[in-house]
C-alpha cells in the first residue's frame, strides 16, 4: 500500500459545497467551527486567507488553499480591515450545500467552494499536522484540469450530485497536498522524503504493508537488499528514528484509531498490530502514549466528533 494513500484514506468531506458562495465586495467570512482542515477553491475571483497565528495568504482563481485548524480563520477581500472585522460568521453543520445559492449558479464576482474535514483519526494526522497554518498551491499545478468538470457538476442536477462533488473535492485536496510537498518552500516530514529512497523506501513500504509482521532490522534490511547497518543509518538519517522505533510508533498510531471501535477488545487490537498478548501491547502503548489503552478508549468515548459538512452563514 502506498504510504501517502494510507495516511489520507480516511479523510473525507461531506456536503462540501459552500452554501453562500456568491460574494460581492466588501465581504469577509469568519470560519469559527473548529474544522481540523478546510480546503478552499475559488471558482471566481479570489481573496485573502487570514489564519490565526499565521501570515495572510492570497488565493486566486486557479489556485487552491488548505487551512489547518481547529483555530478560526477569515476569508476576506481586504486584509486591511483586520481579521474578523465586520465578518459574517460561518459554521459547519449537518446537511448539504445550497443556502442562498440553491440554483448552483456561479455568477458572483467571487465564488468560493469549501470542504471541511474532521480528521480526528490519528493516522492522517501524522501527515496533516506538519502543514503550515495556511498554504496555497499556485495555478499550474496538475489539479487545475478538474475545475471545468467541477463547474459542470455544480450546475447539474443529476442524482448523487452532492456525493460526486464531495469526492471531487477530496481528489483535489489529495492532489493539492501532493503538489505542496513537492514545492521548495514545503517542509515535508522525514518519512515522505524516505519514500523514494532506494534504501529506506522499501523498508518503509514493508512496514506499512504489514505492520503486524514481526519485523526486525535484519528483516527490513533484507527487503531493501542492504546490510542492517546500512539500513539503520540511512533510515535514521531520513526518517529521524530507527526502523524498529518507527514500526512501534506506527503500530501505536493504528491502535489508537482501532481503540475507537468498541466491538474490538484490547487483545484483538493487540493481535492486529503485531503483539501476541494484550499485556505487551498495553505496556508499549502506555510507554509511547502516556496512558493505557483502556484509559485512552474511555477518553475517546467522551470526545465529541467534529462535524464535516456544508457551512451555513
Amino acid at each position: 500500500m502506498d504510504v501517502f494513500d494510507e495516511l489520507l484514506r480516511s479523510v473525507r468531506g461531506r456536503g462540501a459545497v459552500f452554501g453562500r458562495s456568491m460574494l460581492w465586495p466588501p465581504w469577509s467570512l469568519r470560519f469559527t467551527d473548529g474544522a481540523y482542515l478546510t480546503f478552499c477553491v475559488p471558482m471566481r475571483g479570489g481573496g485573502w486567507i487570514v489564519p490565526e497565528g499565521g501570515e495572510p495568504r492570497h488565493v486566486g482563481l486557479g489556485e487552491a488553499a488548505i487551512v489547518r485548524g481547529p483555530a478560526p480563520f477569515t476569508f476576506t477581500d481586504d486584509i486591511t480591515r483586520g481579521p474578523g472585522a465586520g465578518a459574517r460568521e460561518v459554521r459547519w453543520s449537518e446537511g448539504t450545500g445550497g443556502g442562498q445559492d440553491a440554483d448552483h449558479e456561479l455568477s458572483g464576482p467571487t465564488v468560493l467552494l469549501a470542504a471541511a474535514y474532521d480528521v480526528q483519526a490519528q493516522v492522517p494526522q501524522r501527515l496533516l499536522r506538519v502543514l503550515p497554518p495556511a498554504l496555497v498551491v499556485p495555478e499550474g499545478h496538475d489539479c487545475t484540469a478538474m475545475r471545468d468538470y467541477l463547474e459542470v457538476q455544480i450546475a447539474g442536477a443529476r442524482p448523487g450530485r452532492q456525493i460526486v462533488l464531495d469526492r471531487l473535492l477530496d481528489w483535489l485536496l489529495v492532489c493539492t497536498l501532493r503538489d505542496w510537498f513537492d514545492r521548495p518552500e514545503a517542509e515535508p516530514p522525514g518519512w515522505y522524503q524516505a519514500l523514494g529512497d532506494e534504501v529506506a523506501g522499501p523498508a518503509l513500504q514493508a512496514i506499512h504493508e504489514d505492520p503486524a509482521h514481526p519485523w526486525t532490522t535484519a528483516g527490513l534490511a533484507a527487503r531493501s537488499g542492504v546490510s542492517r547497518t546500512t539500513l539503520a543509518k540511512r533510515f535514521t538519517e531520513l526518517v529521524g528514528e530507527a526502523p524498529v522505533a518507527y514500526l512501534t510508533e506506527w503500530r501505536m498510531t493504528l491502535a489508537a484509531d482501532l481503540l475507537n471501535r468498541p466491538e474490538l477488545t484490547v487483545a484483538a487490537i493487540a493481535r492486529r498490530v503485531g503483539y501476541a498478548d494484550a499485556f505487551g501491547f498495553s505496556a508499549a502503548f502506555k510507554r509511547l502514549r502516556g496512558e493505557s489503552p483502556s484509559t485512552y478508549r474511555q477518553e475517546a468515548v467522551s470526545r465529541t466528533p467534529a462535524r464535516a459538512a456544508a457551512p451555513t452563514a
